[in-house]
């Protein structure tokens, strides 16, 4: 039988809703705000502290170091490849394409304003209001995390970590993959011009193949039936080119301007947030695996508190057209999916065990009847034979092997089907 998990106390839900509600203060009250938040956070430090002599999993903790440190390495570079990513698919366009591109149909965005229309103006106003962003859910994850030195999580909390930044760091690479492929024309289109300086004009590649197939039906029917671009080349403007070494190839991707810093590890830092990485959502990402992580480790009411404020999150990124809707669902999914993949790094299961109690289970009537015959020679042999069965190793290899190539490549096929679809609503 299952063994029913601890009973939870409450404490960590009181102190992560206490924690969005006194940041959300800075909007109500600055005043009280810069008073409440150094006194709450002083009091969670003086707590937490006060139970490290005390805590009792640090052998595991130091046996998850070493898959902590790797998952935040994978995860910067995750990271630095969708900042070149962001970059790459402003700049291949030009301003020109942002500024005149319309924004796709989006029909999340049409029953947003038409609620407003509907509802009570205070219900439309707590819609409104920016009570969740990006860093409160990193920093719940923080406190989740932390939150083994007081039992509240399976410990240990780098093993957790470690898991956190993985599946993130999975979820951004496919991310950036996934909007590389497909440009979508941003819901806000004075947001490329606004964060970025690149030419106004398309990269030669776009010139080739894009533009002069882009707007003429007559010319994409024409391009299908050859399967061969046949516009001819025109006069292409000579671009700045930076020296930047060994990493010149990295020119033709970022695009700089003479104006900008000529550094290219400068301008993907300045990346930020893009306009045309849309398809999904990061923040929504993030938002998604810090509740799927609360609601595994922790559970209880606060895991439904955080899952309302991941849906408050993502109604506010369509309505204030950070994201289109078909961004923000597809990240949940995304989210959830990439959470329950990667089970293998969290939390530790101690598998002799579990193989001892499995062949316990299936010998359990053979082992009743031969100490109800008083059989003690059976009795041994059953048990030596659990002990035999337990130390066995059926698999070849980790089970996540079997299971990561087919979770990323279902991914990859729904989020295409979710581009075409997206497409083809603009049509």
């Amino acid at each position: 039988m299952r063994r029913a998990a601890p009973p939870r106390s409450g404490g960590l839900g009181l102190a992560a809703i206490s924690y969005v509600a006194v940041d959300y203060l800075r909007h109500l009250s600055p005043t009280w705000h810069a008073r409440l938040q150094p006194a709450l956070w002083s009091v969670l430090a003086l707590i937490a502290v006060s139970r490290v002599p005390f805590y009792r999993h640090w052998s595991a903790e130091f046996r998850s170091a070493i898959p902590f440190l790797a998952s935040m390495v994978f995860m910067l570079l995750a990271l630095l490849f969708e900042a070149l990513s962001v970059r790459s698919v402003t700049a291949v366009l030009g301003l020109d394409w942002h500024r005149e591109t319309h924004p796709l149909p989006d029909t999340g965005q049409w029953l947003l304003l038409a609620l407003n229309e509907k509802l009570p103006q205070p219900l439309v106003n707590l819609l409104r209001a920016r009570i969740i962003g990006l860093h409160h859910f990193l920093m719940l994850f923080m406190m989740l995390a932390f939150s083994v030195l007081f039992d509240s999580v399976e410990a240990p909390g780098l093993g957790l970590g470690a898991r956190y930044m993985f599946t993130m760091a999975i979820g951004r690479l496919l991310r950036a993959v996934t909007f590389a492929s497909t440009i979508l024309p941003s819901a806000r289109p004075w947001c490329a011009a606004s964060r970025f300086s690149v030419p106004l004009h398309p990269h030669r590649w776009a010139q080739k193949y894009y533009v002069p197939y882009s707007s003429d039906f007559n010319s994409i029917r024409q391009v299908i039936n050859l399967d061969m671009p046949y516009a001819g080349g025109g006069e292409y403007v000579e671009e700045h080119r930076p020296d930047w070494g060994p990493m010149s190839f990295l020119i033709d991707f970022l695009r700089p301007t003479a104006s900008e810093e000529s550094s290219w590890f400068g301008l993907l830092k300045k990346a930020g947030g893009g306009c045309n990485d849309l398809m999904y959502s990061g923040h929504v990402l993030v938002a998604a695996l810090t509740a799927m992580a609360w609601t595994e480790a922790y559970g209880g009411f606060s895991s439904v508190a955080i899952w309302l404020l991941v849906l408050h999150s993502v109604q506010r990124e369509v309505r204030e057209r950070h994201h289109y809707s078909v961004d923000c669902i597809a990240a949940i999914y995304v989210g959830i999916l990439l959470w329950k993949m990667t089970g293998f790094l969290w939390p530790p299961k101690n598998r002799e065990r579990t193989k001892r109690l499995l062949r316990l289970e299936k010998i359990q009537s053979r082992l009743m009847q031969a100490a109800k015959d008083s059989d003690m020679a059976q009795v041994q042999k059953l048990l030596e034979e659990v002990e035999l069965h337990s130390h066995e190793s059926p698999r070849k290899g980790p089970a996540w092997v079997m299971w990561i190539f087919p979770s990323v490549t279902i991914l990859t096929a729904l989020t295409i089907v979710l581009l075409a679809f997206t497409w083809t609503s603009d049509g």
